[in-house]
């Protein structure tokens, strides 16, 4: 027979209280709610990113910038890169948006699901979990973690994503109306570290008598994903001109790929197509070898030119800086120019 929605959320919760995560950002079961900042900065970080990766950014951006109002004061381009190597970095861009807008609101997050959904990049999950975590507002959350509890809780097999409309009425059907933010984070963790995508470890899950997919034999059956598309591969190439143990770095446009960022110049490659091949000065140039990075959407190839020409006094100033070499690490250059400036100091003998 069924457990009832009530006896599966009273067994995760009591499973909960004894296993949760010590996480930075997150309050203890029955401890008062976290300070609402701490839980929204956490959730844009941790879209599409692992926790692990997120401690050390999550710590230095609440050392520099304790609250919503000091976030919101800071410029954009100290914002930018130490977001660096965060990846995705219209979160970044949206994160300064939002908070400026709260701290434009007299530094108060909103508290209902709604209102938070009107704030500038928070989409449906991120309102859900400020709303439940922070606020103790009854709220659906679903990440990916919980996607595939759930999934593999009711043994749901439309593939994904047409999937996701059921998943959501079973998680909705499974949320408490009390304690709904350490339900939604006990989802999370039983995801993370129990019915995790590949071996889930049915014995230690708190829900295996009331799975449906370990009843079939092959709970990692679930969620259902369809096929996935051959990702394009694109081409480019990037620019490294140096003088005086200075490099040249632009400013990538605010809208875009890796959008506000301090880049090398490049020729205008893109999701869509590969770029020109033409450099911001006429040559010489020789080559320096090659990177690759992936995208969500497609896969690059960066070539790498280094420049060998004495006109640099013809780079239009506006356009750029001049970088000092022995700095190149606090540029917060995104990853992939990263690795080209890497590549680029090897040929010179150089370290970042």
């Amino acid at each position: 027979m069924e457990a009832s929605s009530d006896t599966i959320s009273r067994k995760l919760l009591n499973w909960y209280d004894a296993h949760a995560r010590d996480l930075p950002w997150r309050a203890r079961p029955g401890a008062p709610a976290p300070d609402p900042y701490r839980v929204w900065l956490s959730e844009v970080m941790l879209q599409q990113t692992t926790v692990a990766a997120v401690k050390d950014y999550f710590a230095e951006f609440t050392r520099r910038w304790p609250d919503v109002t000091a976030l919101a004061a800071a410029p954009d381009e100290e914002v930018m890169a130490a977001w660096a190597g965060l990846g995705y970095y219209a979160r970044a861009r949206n994160l300064l948006a939002c908070a400026r807008e709260v701290a434009a609101r007299g530094g108060r997050f909103p508290d209902s699901e709604d209102e938070l959904r009107a704030l500038p990049g928070l989409g449906a999950y991120t309102a859900a979990a400020v709303a439940a975590i922070a606020f103790g507002r009854r709220a659906v959350v679903v990440d990916a973690n919980v996607e595939r509890a759930v999934a593999r809780l009711f043994a749901l097999d439309t593939p994904l994503p047409g999937g996701r409309t059921a998943i959501r009425e079973k998680a909705d059907a499974i949320t408490p109306d009390l304690r709904s933010g350490d339900f939604a984070q006990a989802m999370m963790d039983l995801g993370a570290t129990v019915c995790t995508s590949r071996t889930p470890r049915c014995l230690l899950c708190p829900l295996s008598a009331d799975c449906e997919g370990r009843a079939l034999g092959e709970p990692e059956r679930f969620p259902v994903k369809a096929p996935k598309k051959a990702k394009p591969a694109r081409r480019g190439r990037a620019f490294w001109i140096e003088r005086d143990d200075r490099v040249w770095l632009v400013r990538r446009p605010g809208k875009g790929m890796l959008g506000g960022m301090r880049a090398l110049p490049d020729d205008g490659w893109h999701s869509r197509g590969d770029g020109s091949g033409e450099g911001p000065l006429d040559g010489p140039w020789e080559s320096a070898g090659k990177v690759g990075h992936v995208f969500t959407h497609f896969s690059l190839e960066l070539n790498l030119a280094v420049y060998l020409g004495n006109q640099c006094d013809s780079l239009p100033a506006q356009e750029g800086e001049w970088w000092p070499l022995d700095r190149i690490g606090e540029a917060g250059l995104p990853t992939l120019f990263a690795k080209a400036a890497q590549l680029a100091l090897a040929g010179t003998g150089e370290t970042a």
